[in-house]
């Protein structure tokens, strides 16, 4: 959960396309899937490397996208706003201007080049999840004054969550 200082680092780029990079991707995939994200930025399990992983699951469908080295190679003018939120940033959600169209380029799983173009949300995702990897959040593009007031709305949501009763009669926790 944020601020973790991992959110600040600067992602380095992926030289080795083997098994361990497929068992990292498939990790993160479980993850994302696991806490009904639609984005993930290697970063946000703790590691420094250059992948994102993306699946908007469109009709309930799973369709992932990966993306390793991404680098955003064209944008457009024309931006597009709409409501952001992260798994790293529990309970809080903000208004982010993003370019509403971008064009990528990356590697797959096994090292080969692609360039492709997204539109509407699938490039709002994409960016946000690339925010990560360049050390930077979506609260990055907020000023610091809503900023604050969000993190504040955050610890006081997880202090009373973690401060509230389970209401489990066999809970031994006192919380």
């Amino acid at each position: 959960m944020a601020p973790d200082p991992i959110f600040r680092q600067k992602a380095k780029p992926v030289v080795a396309f083997d098994n361990q990079l497929k068992s990292t991707i498939a990790e993160m995939l479980d993850l994302m899937y696991e806490h009904r994200g639609i984005g993930m930025g290697a970063n946000m399990v703790g590691l420094l490397e250059r992948i994102i992983v993306v699946d908007l699951q469109e009709d309930g469908k799973r369709s992932p996208l990966v993306y390793v080295n991404p680098s955003i190679t064209a944008k457009t003018d024309s931006k597009i706003e709409r409501e952001e939120s992260s798994l790293c940033f529990p309970g809080i959600r903000a208004s982010i201007s993003r370019p509403e169209s971008i064009e990528v380029a990356f590697q797959d799983v096994e090292g080969n080049h692609h360039t492709m173009t997204a539109e509407g949300w699938l490039a709002t995702v994409i960016q946000h999840e690339m925010d990560y990897l360049e050390g930077k959040t979506f609260l990055d593009h907020i000023s610091k004054l809503k900023r604050d007031r969000l993190m504040k709305k955050m610890v006081k949501g997880s202090v009373q969550k973690h401060n509230a009763c389970c209401a489990d009669p066999e809970c031994s926790n006192n919380h």
